[in-house]
C-alpha cells in the first residue's frame, strides 16, 4: 500500500508540474530532473500486472516496478501535439498524436475487435488504411515482444514482422500498458515504424460517418500544417500486393515433431499464393506436417510440382492482381485441390469468371456470423475485407459455400464436382475466434481423398410442447430469490410467444413473474420436491424448465429425476437434460468429464467425510481450498493453510452437503467468466464476457464484476473462448450455461472453476450489458428453435447467432 501510494503521488505531482509549466515544473526545474523512473518510456524489465495480486504477486511486481511505463503516460502528455483527421467529405476531426508525428493520408475503415491490436496493426491486409478501432480503451495491455520467434522463425505475437496500417485512429489511448507480457507501449511502437497515432476523437461518431456514408478518404495531419500539404492517396487503386508480398520462394517445412504427411511416398507439398498472407496461416499448415511452399503474388506456380494450391488473403482490389487471377484461372485446368482465404475467395471467383464489387464499409471485426449454405450451421468469423464477390456472378458449376448472415454477402464459394473452395473470412483469424479452422482440414481431405465425404444437414425434430412447468426464482434465501427474477419471468415472455400454458411454481409474491398476465397459472409453493409433485399430479404439464430459478430449481430438478417423479408422469426435461446438470454438480463426475476433453480443474480431490477430506488436503498441499457439493451459492467452502482448518471447514460444509471437494488454492488469480448460449443444431456461441475486480478467493456475489474484460489480450480472450465452447458442447448443454476459470495473472494458464447449467446471478447483468436477453433466447432454445431463426432482440433484422462479447 505504501508503495502504490507513493508512485501515486509522484505521479500526480508530474502531472501537476507539466500542466504549470509545458517546458519543466512548477519551480523550474526541468523535465530532465526529474526521477528517472518517470521519465523511462521503455522499461527494460516485463511490467508485472498490478491487480489480482497475491502477497507473492505484489512482492515480484514492487521489485520489477523500477521500470515502469509511468513515464510514457507523463512523456505523451506533455509532449502530444494536436492532430488533425480530415474526411474526404470535408469533416474535421481534432485529436492529440501518440505515435510518430508525421502526416498521412490514406482510406478510413474501422474494426470493431475488443482485443487484438498487436495483430490487426501487423495484418498485411490492413495496409494503405487509417485503421479505426471503435472500442475505446486501446493500449490496455501493451505490446508483446517482437522478438519472440517460433521454431520456423516467425514472431509469435504478430502477423507479420511489419507494422501496415498508414494509421491508427482511438478514443481513448492507455499509456500505461498492464500486462505480464508487456515489453513496450502502443505509443513506442507505432514510433518504432513511424506510424502516426492520433485518439482523442469520438470514434462513435466517425463509425456512423463511415457507415451511413461508406468507407472515405482522409489525411492525418499534425500541429498547424495545411492539409493541403498531404497529398491524397486512394490505396483502391494501387497495387498493395506488391507491397507486402515476398520477393522469392521460400519453403517450409513440418513443425518439429509432427509426422509429415505423404502422398505417393513424398510429403505432400502445398503452393501458398502470397498476397500479404498473415504468418497464422503458415502455423495453421505446419501444424498439419505439410511442406509449404510460399511464393511471390507473381510467381508462375503453374510450372511448381504440388499437391494443392492456396491463395492467401491480402490488401486492395482484387482486380489489380491480375497476374495472380491468371495462374489460378490455368491452375483450375489442372483440378488439383485449391483453397483460398479472403482476397483468395475474391481472386479464385474472379478466375473461375465470376465478378466482385467494393462494398459500402466492408466487413472488419471478430463478430460476423456466416451460415454453411450445406448443413445451416452458423459459425462466428473474424473478417477484415472491402470488395466481396457477386453470387448472381458465379457460373455453372459454382455456387456459394457461405453467407453472411447479417447483410446476405458472398462469404465462400465452391465448385459442385471438383475439388476448389475458398472463403472470404479468417479461419485461421489472429486476432479473432478460431471455429473454422476445420476448414483447412477439409483442404488436405480434398488432396489425400478423391471422393471427399458428402456433407448433409441434420435438424433433431422440435419436441411437441403444450403445457410447461416453470420452477421460478424462490424464496429470500441465497442460491435463488430476486436475482433469478429476471431469467423466468423472460422465459415466461419467450413462452408466451410461442402459445404455450405457462404453470409457474413460486413462492416469493415480490417477484415480476408471479404478476397478473404473465404466467397462465402461479402456485405460491416452496421449491421443494413433495410441493413440485403435487403440482404436476393437479396440473399434469407435459414439460419442465428447470434452468431459469437458480441453484435451488436445479437442485429440486435432480431430486425429481433421482425419485422417479418425471418419469411416472411422463414430463420431459426441455433445454439441458438432467444427466448434464448432475455432471456439473458433482465435482468428481464433472473433473472425469473435462479429462475426457483434456481440460481441468485446479488440482483436487473430492470426499465424503472429514477424515478423506484432510487426507485429500495433505496429498495436494496446503494451501487448499474447500468447495462443498450440490451447496447453494458457495455455502460451506473456504480456504485452508493447514490441517486444522480443514477438518474445521469440512465439519461445517458436511452439515450442508454430502461431498466436499478439496483443491489447490488460486486466491491472487484473476476470475474470468463466460456466458455460453447452444442450441439443438450445435450452434454454440459466447454472449459475455466478465471479469471480477476482485482476485479469486472473493465470492462473485461478493466481487464487482466488470464486462467485458479490460485485462485479457487476444490468446487468453480467444482461448478462454474456445474452452468455454467446447466444454458446453462436450457436457451437452442445450440453452444457457456460465462458466468460470482462474487465470493466472503472471501466464497464460487457467483453470475451469465450475460450469453452471442454468441461468446464473451473472446472465441479469450480461443480458443488460450486451443488450442480448439471454433468458429469453435459451427458453427458445430449450424448446428446439436454433439460434438462427431467433431474431436479434436490438436490430430486429439480424439473427441471435452472434456474440457481443467479440466486439464494440
Amino acid at each position: 500500500d505504501v508503495y502504490v501510494r507513493e508512485w501515486t503521488v509522484e505521479r500526480s505531482r508530474g502531472a501537476r508540474q507539466m500542466a504549470t509549466n509545458g517546458n519543466g515544473t512548477a519551480d523550474g526545474t526541468p523535465i530532465s530532473n526529474m526521477p528517472s523512473r518517470l521519465m523511462r518510456e521503455q522499461s527494460t524489465h516485463k511490467r508485472k500486472s498490478p491487480v489480482f495480486c497475491s502477497e507473492e504477486l505484489l512482492r515480484i511486481k514492487r521489485a520489477n516496478r523500477v521500470g515502469s511505463f509511468s513515464g510514457d503516460a507523463i512523456d505523451f502528455m506533455q509532449s502530444a501535439k494536436k492532430a488533425f483527421l480530415h474526411l474526404e467529405d470535408g469533416t474535421v476531426m481534432e485529436g492529440f498524436s501518440f505515435g510518430a508525428d508525421v502526416p498521412v493520408s490514406g482510406e478510413v475503415v474501422f474494426n470493431t475487435g475488443m482485443v487484438g491490436y498487436p495483430e490487426a496493426l501487423s495484418d498485411p491486409s490492413y495496409r494503405g488504411q487509417l485503421l479505426c478501432l471503435t472500442y475505446p480503451i486501446i493500449g490496455n495491455y501493451g505490446v508483446p515482444p517482437m522478438d519472440k520467434l517460433d521454431e520456423h522463425g516467425l514472431p509469435v505475437y504478430f502477423e507479420s514482422n511489419s507494422m501496415h496500417i498508414s494509421a491508427l485512429i482511438v478514443c481513448d489511448y492507455s499509456a500505461e500498458p498492464c500486462h505480464w507480457n508487456v515489453t513496450m507501449t502502443l505509443s513506442a511502437w507505432l514510433k518504432k515504424f513511424d506510424t502516426p497515432g492520433i485518439f482523442g476523437l469520438d470514434t462513435r461518431m466517425l463509425t456512423k460517418k463511415i457507415r451511413e456514408h461508406g468507407a472515405m478518404l482522409g489525411k492525418i495531419v499534425i500541429g498547424d500544417a495545411p492539409p493541403d500539404s498531404v497529398k491524397q492517396v486512394d490505396p483502391n487503386k494501387v497495387n498493395l500486393v506488391s507491397q507486402v508480398s515476398i520477393q522469392e520462394p521460400k519453403l517450409y517445412k513440418p513443425s518439429p515433431g509432427v509426422k509429415g504427411r505423404k502422398l505417393n511416398g513424398k510429403t505432400v507439398r502445398v503452393v501458398a499464393v502470397d498476397c500479404g498472407m498473415k504468418l497464422n496461416i503458415v502455423r495453421y499448415f505446419m501444424q498439419k506436417g505439410i511442406e509449404l511452399l510460399v511464393v511471390p503474388w507473381d510467381f508462375d506456380f503453374t510450372k511448381e510440382k504440388y499437391d494443392g494450391l492456396f491463395i492467401s488473403n491480402g490488401p486492395g482490389d482484387p482486380k489489380m492482381v491480375k497476374k495472380t487471377v491468371d495462374h489460378v484461372r490455368t491452375a483450375l485446368k489442372s483440378e488439383k485441390p485449391i483453397f483460398g482465404i479472403c482476397l483468395g475467395n475474391q481472386i479464385l471467383s474472379l478466375a473461375a469468371g465470376a465478378k466482385t464489387y467494393k462494398m459500402k464499409y466492408g466487413n472488419r471485426g471478430m463478430n460476423q456470423p456466416v451460415v454453411d449454405t450445406r448443413t445451416g450451421r452458423c459459425y462466428i468469423t473474424a473478417q477484415n475485407h472491402g470488395f466481396a464477390v457477386d453470387n448472381s456472378t458465379l457460373p455453372a458449376g459454382w455456387k456459394p459455400l457461405f453467407i453472411n448472415g447479417n447483410d446476405g454477402s458472398n462469404e465462400g464459394v465452391i465448385h459442385e464436382t471438383k475439388p476448389f473452395f475458398s472463403v472470404q473470412f479468417h479461419p485461421e483469424a489472429c486476432g479473432g475466434p478460431t471455429d473454422t479452422d476445420f476448414l483447412f482440414d477439409m483442404f488436405l481431405d480434398k488432396i489425400f481423398t478423391s471422393t471427399p465425404p458428402v456433407t448433409i444437414s441434420y435438424s433433431p425434430p422440435k419436441p411437441f410442447v403444450q403445457k410447461v412447468l416453470l420452477l421460478g426464482s424462490g424464496g429470500l434465501s441465497i442460491g435463488q430469490a430476486g436475482e433469478f427474477d429476471y431469467s423466468g419471468s423472460q422465459a415466461i415472455k419467450a413462452l408466451k410467444e410461442l402459445g404455450l400454458y405457462t404453470v409457474l411454481i413460486n413462492p416469493n409474491i415480490a417477484t415480476v413473474q408471479t404478476s397478473h398476465g404473465l404466467a397462465d397459472k402461479v402456485y405460491f409453493y416452496p421449491l421443494v420436491h413433495e410441493y413440485v409433485e403435487a403440482v404436476i399430479q393437479k396440473e399434469r404439464p407435459d414439460s419442465i424448465l428447470l434452468q431459469f430459478g437458480g441453484q435451488t430449481a436445479l437442485n429440486c430438478g435432480i431430486e425429481l429425476e433421482n425419485s422417479g417423479v418425471l418419469k411416472k408422469y411422463n414430463m420431459r426435461v426441455l433445454g439441458t437434460p438432467v444427466e448434464a446438470i448432475v455432471a456439473t454438480e458433482d465435482r468428481e463426475i464433472f473433473n472425469e468429464k473435462l479429462a475426457q476433453i483434456n481440460e481441468s480443474t485446479a488440482p483436487a480431490g473430492a470426499a465424503e467425510n472429514i477424515a478423506d477430506a484432510v487426507a485429500t488436503g495433505k496429498k495436494i498441499g496446503f494451501p487448499v481450498i474447500l468447495r462443498a457439493g450440490f451447496a447453494l451459492g458457495g455455502l460451506g467452502s473456504g480456504f485452508a493453510n493447514n490441517e486444522e482448518e480443514l477438518r474445521e471447514l469440512a465439519t461445517k460444509a458436511f452439515a450442508n452437503s454430502p461431498q466436499v471437494l478439496i483443491e489447490r488454492s488460486l486466491r491472487g488469480w484473476k476470475e474470468i467468466e463466460y456466458e455460453v448460449v447452444r442450441d439443438c443444431k450445435d450452434n454454440c456461441i459466447t454472449v459475455c464476457n466478465m471479469e471480477n475486480f476482485d482476485p479469486l478467493g472473493i465470492h462473485t456475489g461478493d466481487s464487482i464484476v466488470v464486462a467485458p474484460s479490460q485485462t485479457l489480450s487476444n490468446s487468453e480472450y480467444y482461448k478462454l473462448r474456445s474452452t468455454a465452447i467446447k466444454v458446453a458442447r462436450h457436457l451437452g448443454i442445450v440453452g444457457e450455461c456460465n462458466i468460470q476459470y482462474a487465470l493466472d495473472p503472471l501466464s497464460e494458464q487457467y483453470y475451469i472453476i465450475e460450469v453452471n447449467a442454468r441461468l446464473s446471478r451473472s446472465s441479469a447483468l450480461a443480458s443488460k450489458a450486451t443488450g442480448y436477453p439471454l433468458a429469453y433466447v435459451a427458453a427458445k432454445l430449450a424448446l428446439g428453435t436454433p439460434l438462427t431463426e431467433i431474431r436479434n432482440s436490438v436490430t430486429r433484422t439480424t439473427m441471435a447467432c452472434f456474440e457481443p462479447s467479440l466486439d464494440y
